[in-house]
């Protein structure tokens, strides 16, 4: 089966990732390093790819986001639009 992009990019998530990434000042190395210690095999170029839209994020994967984002899925989906969860 080959996973077609939409709009360019292979996840919709990823704009959000960085964004609150870089509003909780934190570094995609240590973003790694939080999935890491959550129980998620990746590095930072695995975070990089995500962020750019170049990788596929697996659903498992966007809940241990969003819970060392401190954000819900449906917020890194933009199924929610409230931000009261980003800090």
């Amino acid at each position: 089966m080959k996973i077609q992009a939409y709009q360019g990019k292979y996840n919709v998530s990823g704009d959000r990732i960085r964004q609150l990434r870089t509003q909780k000042r934190m570094s995609q190395e240590q973003l790694a390093a939080k999935l890491q210690l959550a129980g998620v095999d990746t590095s930072q170029k695995t975070i990089s790819r995500v962020e750019m839209g170049a990788r596929v994020v697996p659903d498992y994967e966007l809940a241990y986001y969003a819970r060392v984002l401190d954000t819900t899925v449906l917020w890194l989906l933009g199924l929610e639009t409230d931000d009261s969860s980003v800090s």
